[in-house]
């Protein structure tokens, strides 16, 4: 496995392989690397000639008052990881080479970039939307690998990518979930035993709406009413949003009369999470 700091030194890696006409897939990730990325590999493993991951902690994704500070990083275990995994090459460039000069250029979403999560986070899917845009020019990968449990995020990057013509095919990956049920994150190191033990209530609440609409139920309200009592039942935990929407444009429905997604975002302790949940009438 090659590790490659510069722009100019994986493109030249890539050369050769791309010259021969071989697939490339891409697994951009911020590090601290969980079970859930190495699913991403083992994917894009299966499915391409050559594996790149990036690892790179976006600063753009992140406001002011959020954990880009204390974001958890773990250079060598990641490293050690990747290595076992047969990826073929780590992209894990500084800030100042992804960002030698201000942007001028970025990209922007709207409407979809400004719900949900993008009203708890302003400016969070802009700065997601630019580094993958930016990385997807670096790595000019034929496959690009995406955990569903950042499913507003997996949507923002397919839509980015259909409006812009980007050649890249954008693959989504079940989440993977701890044995307690709680989505595993990279954020998760930074919970104490009891807001660890708090947090399972978030997939706990998913659960139950899905096993709701599983048995029928078609209204919205009455299935976020039950998650949100089920939520606020865990003191340990401060809810921040519960959306059930269309998952294909996360438009908000009232009636489940089509294939939805459940996506809940919480504050548990000191770190925020998210999950999500699919769901369609039997």
């Amino acid at each position: 496995m090659d590790r490659h700091e510069t722009i100019e030194a994986l493109r030249a890696a890539l050369r050769p392989a791309r010259q021969a006409g071989e697939s490339i897939g891409v697994v951009p990730t911020m590090g601290y690397l969980h079970d859930g990325h190495l699913e991403l590999v083992r994917r894009a493993r299966a499915e391409n000639d050559r594996v790149v991951v990036t690892i790179f902690v976006n600063p753009t994704q992140f406001g002011p008052n959020e954990d880009f500070s204390t974001y958890p990083r773990d250079m060598e275990r990641d490293l050690a990881l990747l290595d076992a995994a047969e990826v073929d090459a780590v992209f894990t460039p500084g800030v100042a080479t992804m960002y030698p000069e201000p942007l001028q250029t970025t990209i922007s979403l709207k409407p979809l970039g400004d719900m949900l999560i993008g009203q708890v986070r302003p400016g969070h899917f802009s700065g997601v939307a630019t580094v993958v845009a930016k990385l997807f020019n670096i790595v000019q990968p034929t496959r690009a690998y995406f955990g569903e449990k950042d499913f507003q995020q997996l949507t923002v990057i397919r839509r980015m990518v259909a409006d812009l013509n980007v050649p890249v095919e954008i693959v989504g990956v079940p989440t993977v979930r701890e044995a307690d049920g709680l989505a595993m994150s990279s954020r998760n190191v930074r919970l104490s035993p009891e807001d660890r033990q708090a947090a399972r209530v978030l997939s706990k609440a998913l659960a139950e709406g899905a096993a709701m609409i599983a048995a029928g139920e078609g209204d919205a309200a009455k299935v976020l009413a039950q998650m949100t009592t089920t939520i606020a039942a865990e003191p340990g935990v401060a809810l921040r949003s519960l959306d059930i929407c269309d998952a294909r444009d996360l438009e908000q429905v009232e009636a489940i009369d089509r294939p939805v997604v459940m996506l809940v975002t919480a504050e548990v302790g000191p770190v925020l999470l998210i999950d999500q949940r699919e769901a369609r009438t039997a």
